[in-house]
């Protein structure tokens, strides 16, 4: 719990980016949203009780859900300069797919299935990181895999790591 500002970016940065990178969809966004919430959370570091991990992703997903609206404002990009993959996650093929297709469902559901099934949480915590109620977790996650599945052609047991 007393871990300073500095160990704390230190260890657990990587993670962080690469689940922005899996929210986003790409390296540069993914770190950017990272360094805007390191910023925020930075002067209220010591006040902060509980998990701060927990704390500091939950501050990512909220800045990802809301970069929307400021989109337009924040960033223009030849498309030239696009990668066609997200830079700094090696993908499979179907890695790639997936990832590709993750990047099409609405932000919610997107954060929720990566919540689901990168990050290991329950319907209670992806609720309380998103704000939203358990029952709208679970319809997040369920209409993402399905859709999903029609595209990608995968189970949910797939996903699940062939319980």
């Amino acid at each position: 719990m007393d871990q300073s500002f500095d160990d704390f970016v230190h260890s657990h940065q990587q993670a962080l980016v690469r689940y922005a990178t899996l929210l986003s969809g790409g390296q540069g966004e993914a770190e950017d949203l990272v360094q805007e919430v390191l910023i925020r959370v930075y002067p209220r570091w010591e006040t902060l009780d509980g998990s701060r991990y927990a704390y500091v992703r939950r501050a990512v997903t909220n800045e990802f859900l809301s970069w929307r609206r400021r989109w337009s404002t924040r960033h223009i990009r030849p498309t030239a300069e696009i990668p066609e993959t997200p830079v700094g996650l090696e993908w499979s093929e179907p890695d790639e797919r997936l990832a590709l297709e993750l990047g099409k469902l609405p932000r919610q559901q997107r954060a929720a299935v990566v919540l689901r099934y990168y990050e290991d949480l329950t319907d209670t915590e992806i609720a309380a990181v998103l704000g939203v109620r358990e029952a709208s977790v679970r319809s997040h996650i369920s209409r993402g895999l399905a859709a999903l599945r029609s595209v990608l052609g995968t189970s949910e047991r797939a996903w699940r790591g062939h319980e």
